[in-house]
């Protein structure tokens, strides 16, 4: 490893690294030294312009490796996604910390599942009965990214958003990202009548303009959830850890305004339905409109657990889609339905992660088809008559446990549009097909703080069969407070 991580670049990193230190804590600082300093700043500019490529692959191995060396613990661990053993998080800040335990326990019992999701807080303010904790924290997350032989039209890989031929000649890109930064207050009470409840609100700033964009808004109660959240209809406790904000392009992801009830009828049987605000994205067509919706879409699924962690999904969403018909002055809808089966389990060192969903008209939960406006779409030569399509979209994961300090995982997933009515015909470079594979390695260099490289690889087909791909390197920091 001292082979690979002994490069120019990393050389001129230390040294540039130590410099900008020492001019921080040295009172004076002699104009040699700051002109050896920007020399090495002018060095690494060059290096980055002329061996970009090769640096980031360079930087993908020493993390690697580097990681790898880490010293393993030898406890068990607790999540889906190893961490170092260490001091709690949880600062307690209270005159009186009676009942403290247990409200920290409820902060962990309600620890939200997804990869992306911040932790625990690491802040606690309670009253002074121990009745209620409002909890503070989130995370600082930059990621840099960097595109070969094709490009994605997004901060995000999305192989549905994979240029067509001949749109562009560039073939490389490089960006930059931290609007996935979050940050969240919750509160957890204890009260008589409602017993453990919780608020929670949490956003990052991937709104216009960098701007903060509200992520989660709910209160949580005896079962019941009210306000804006990731829906039902997905399981986030099966999703693969990728640094790709999004994630495979088969998955179901999305976020909506609702009411649902979750339940535990026995031992590792669980429960739930919900109504959640509809929202329709159609293809724009003539003498039809696609704007008012009377029907909520309804979801519902069943989980069965054996151990912690481990568990298999069984869901369904029922859906009414409302559209105008200019011609006949008439409103009418169409009925869109999806299933779903997802698991994830743990084996000794090991993780499997999984889901399958098929449906019609339910391309707003896939990841890839959630970008093309085709949950209803035209009936070729037919005005003011709309239809749902056939679409499919899955994906399978693994993921290795090297220690509490270092994980690894891969994932393959794909989605696929199907074609009715002579829809292909009339659409042929429509999309019809998206792959989507990952590989990453993630370090906890500290209880707090963790980096990670990535490598993703994405095509996409249309129905003229003509395919284009892409491919991504992302490297991350994220601390959490």
């Amino acid at each position: 490893s001292s082979d690979v991580c002994s490069s120019d670049l990393m050389i001129s990193l230390s040294i540039a690294s130590a410099k900008v230190v020492t001019f921080f804590e040295l009172p004076n600082i002699s104009q040699t030294f700051f002109l050896t300093f920007c020399s090495y700043s002018i060095e690494l500019t060059i290096y980055l312009n002329s061996f970009f490529m090769k640096t980031i692959l360079k930087s993908m191995t020493c993390i690697a490796i580097g990681a790898m060396m880490a010293e393993p613990a030898a406890a068990q661990q607790k999540d889906n996604y190893p961490e170092l053993e260490g001091p709690g998080p949880v600062i307690i800040i209270s005159k009186d910390k009676n009942g403290k335990q247990e409200l920290i326990d409820v902060f962990n019992e309600t620890q939200r599942p997804h990869f992306h999701d911040p932790r625990a807080p690491r802040f606690l303010l309670t009253d002074r009965q121990g009745k209620f904790a409002l909890g503070i924290g989130g995370y600082l997350k930059t990621t840099m990214e960097y595109d070969f032989d094709g490009t994605v039209d997004d901060i995000d890989f999305i192989p549905a958003l994979i240029p067509q031929p001949g749109s562009t000649q560039v073939r490389n890109q490089f960006q930059m990202d931290a609007g996935t930064s979050t940050i969240f207050l919750k509160l957890v009470g204890r009260t008589k009548h409602l017993g453990n409840f919780i608020v929670y609100t949490a956003g990052n700033f991937r709104g216009s303009g960098k701007t903060f964009e509200l992520q989660n808004a709910y209160l949580s109660f005896l079962g019941f959830t009210m306000g804006y959240d990731t829906g039902l209809f997905m399981d986030l406790a099966a999703c693969p850890p990728t640094i790709d904000f999004q994630g495979p392009d088969g998955m179901t992801f999305y976020r909506a305004t609702q009411l649902r009830y979750e339940a535990n009828l026995m031992k590792g049987l669980k429960v739930g339905v919900g109504v959640e605000m509809p929202s329709v994205d159609g293809t724009p067509a003539k003498d039809v409109r696609i704007n008012k919706q009377r029907m909520p879409d309804i979801p519902a699924y069943v989980q069965y657990s054996w151990t912690k962690g481990s568990h298999v999904r069984v869901g369904g969403i029922l859906r009414s889609m409302t559209y105008e018909d200019e011609v006949s002055n008439k409103a009418k809808s169409i009925t869109g339905w999806g299933i779903q089966a997802s698991a994830t389990a743990g084996l000794g060192n090991f993780r499997a992660y999984g889901q399958f969903t098929y449906g019609k008209g339910i391309a707003q939960y896939l990841n890839d088809m959630s970008n093309l406006n085709v949950d209803i779409v035209p009936v070729a030569d037919e005005a003011g008559r709309m239809q749902v399509l056939p679409m499919r979209g899955w994906f399978a994961g693994l993921q290795y446990n090297f220690s509490k300090r270092v994980f690894a995982s891969t994932s393959y997933s794909q989605s696929r549009l199907f074609t009715k009515d002579c829809y292909a015909h009339f659409n042929e470079t429509q999309y019809k097909k998206g792959q989507y594979l990952v590989a990453n390695v993630f370090w906890n260099v500290t209880h707090n703080f963790q980096v990670g490289v990535e490598y993703l690889h994405g095509w996409r087909e249309d129905f003229n069969d003509l395919s284009r791909e892409a491919n991504r390197i992302n490297l991350s920091a994220q601390y959490n407070f």
